[in-house]
């Protein structure tokens, strides 16, 4: 249980009382919060049990509970499409009825409706409102703590450079994935699972869509190759000398990767391999 409410964050809180309006929830320091009727579930929310719940400001500015997650919380970043924009700034779908705010001094270009911008959910200490901001490089840190290789990272894919993709890692970092080194589409907006490579003299962190080491790399690789299959009923029409783009597009797996791949999937009597395409046994 939470010991105070925190806007912009889930907060485990108690079922204190029931109104008109929906149940009020409280923290241990007695603060008190509304989830409306909307949200009330009444079989699961007694009087006097836990609960979480996402904490932030409605239309009117009044702190409110919902049991609706946005698509990213305080501190966190996301890909949101912009959905209103007025003479004071714009306003972003972030899951929620009420929109977030995206003030005119946060964007570092106009924001245009129906386009999509990563952004940080920031809390104002002033009125206690949740904003976006497209001013991301403030909030980034260049000095990585209790990092190691191989460790494994939530990313974020921030941009396209021609290096490869920069991205945003645990929310806290900046990172890049080489083209060299993807053998998968991505786009901005995507979220994936990343492994340190190199941690550079600058902060920033170089990444592999995959851990290093050769054994394990190989035994995602072959999960990689029978989830293809056994979504494709068993039968991918591709071989060991199919066009690398093809096999690339199929299995995101470079083509020598794809080959030493399918001979391990062979040793092991996992697939049988025709002139035809792959059968999964």
């Amino acid at each position: 249980m939470n010991l105070t409410i925190n806007i912009g964050e889930v907060n485990t809180l108690k079922v204190e009382r029931d109104t008109d309006y929906g149940l009020y929830l409280r923290a241990e320091n007695f603060e008190e919060v509304l989830l409306p009727n909307a949200y009330v579930m009444e079989d699961d929310m007694p009087i006097g049990s836990e609960i979480e719940v996402f904490v932030y400001t409605d239309s009117e500015d009044r702190i409110v509970a919902t049991t609706k997650y946005p698509y990213a919380m305080l501190g966190e970043y996301g890909y949101f499409t912009v959905v209103d924009y007025q003479q004071y700034g714009a306003f972003v779908n972030w899951g929620l009825p009420k929109d977030l705010f995206v003030p005119l001094s946060q964007q570092k270009s106009y924001f245009h409706i129906g386009e999509k911008y990563i952004l940080r959910v920031c809390l104002d200490q002033e009125t206690g409102r949740l904003y976006g901001t497209h001013k991301i490089g403030k909030w980034l840190s260049y000095e990585p703590k209790d990092l190691e290789k191989n460790q494994k990272m939530n990313v974020l894919v921030l941009s396209k450079t021609p290096l490869g993709y920069k991205v945003i890692v645990e929310n806290l970092y900046e990172g890049m994935l080489f083209s060299n080194e993807i053998f998968e589409k991505l786009v901005v907006g995507d979220r994936k699972v990343a492994y340190i490579k190199n941690i550079r003299k600058d902060g920033k962190l170089d990444l592999l869509l995959q851990p290093i080491g050769k054994k394990i790399t190989g035994d995602i690789y072959q999960q990689k190759v029978l989830e293809c299959l056994n979504a494709s009923n068993g039968f991918i029409a591709l071989n060991s000398k199919s066009d690398s783009e093809a096999i690339k597009d199929v299995f995101g797996l470079s083509k020598k990767s794809f080959k030493r791949t399918l001979t391990a999937l062979l040793e092991a009597n996992k697939i049988k391999l025709e002139n035809s395409g792959i059968h999964i046994l």
